[in-house]
């Protein structure tokens, strides 16, 4: 039934066979997301946004920063770009081996640890692609960074009283990994799509390139300024991103919407309900 409505849709909006391939695979793939086939109305809202998006005038770079109903959620999608940047995640992975010897690993074990951590990050990547579904977009988001809040909170200790106690270099490992593992749970996945929710088709593609225009400056910044930081505050550095964190936690709380389950026209009206305020 879902691949018989998904043929029609493809006939109705003129796609090509190549195209109507491509239609077969994506209803396929959102009926496995969403535990069900009945993915009927979802594909019908999208063809009426197609329809629809075809009537409008192409919006530019100009109109995402005059026009405050694309302003405001342009806003939403650079800061949780730059949330995510900001998070710690970088300063972690790019120094995680320095950070393991600061824990009082040896050479070999440090890297051992650093590809274990790269490892988790994947599975719960994919993990996480599951759950967003169900749990949530902003939730996933609340969890993912106050989880990495008290985590930075408890490194800093840690790396304060690493030679105090062999156990302490041990759990300081531990807080890496979670870390990480609550990155990969929501920061480090669902930025990335979030913007592509917050914006009909006419406004995504000038959204998605401000975006991660704005993701990648946040981490050169990241890059260039966590080593000198480092070899200032050493293990104190990570009080930096505690206190970022959960200013991250503070703003997704009171200014990212919930996507989960919402149409386009749902997410347009409540922005624009937003900008009359």
């Amino acid at each position: 039934m879902a691949v018989e409505s998904m043929l029609s849709l493809g006939t109705r909006l003129s796609f090509s066979e190549h195209d109507a391939y491509w239609i077969i695979d994506y209803v396929c793939t959102l009926t496995w997301l969403r535990g069900t086939i009945e993915v009927h109305d979802e594909m019908d809202d999208m063809r009426s946004e197609y329809e629809a998006m075809k009537m409008l005038p192409k919006v530019t770079l100009k109109d995402m920063f005059m026009n405050s109903m694309l302003r405001i959620p342009l806003f939403i999608a650079m800061m949780v770009m730059i949330c995510q940047q900001l998070s710690g995640i970088n300063a972690v992975m790019f120094f995680s081996t320095k950070i393991f010897k600061m824990a009082k690993l040896d050479d070999m074990d440090a890297q051992y640890a650093t590809l274990g951590m790269g490892s988790i990050n994947v599975l719960m990547t994919v993990v996480s692609l599951v759950l967003v579904e169900r749990a949530g977009r902003k939730t996933l988001l609340l969890i993912g960074f106050s989880g990495m809040c008290l985590t930075c909170i408890l490194l800093t200790i840690c790396l304060a009283y690493v030679n105090s106690a062999a156990w302490v270099s041990h759990f300081s490992i531990f807080l890496v990994i979670f870390f990480v593992v609550m990155f990969a749970t929501g920061p480090g996945s669902i930025p990335w799509f979030l913007v592509s929710e917050l914006f009909n088709q006419s406004a995504r593609p000038a959204a998605t390139s401000l975006a991660v225009a704005v993701n990648w400056t946040a981490n050169f910044i990241v890059g260039i300024a966590f080593l000198p930081l480092q070899e200032a505050l050493g293990g104190h550095v990570f009080i930096i991103f505690s206190v970022l964190l959960a200013l991250f936690v503070v703003f997704v709380y009171r200014k990212v919407p919930e996507t989960k389950n919402k149409t386009m026209e749902e997410i347009t009206a409540m922005f624009r309900q937003i900008s009359y305020q």
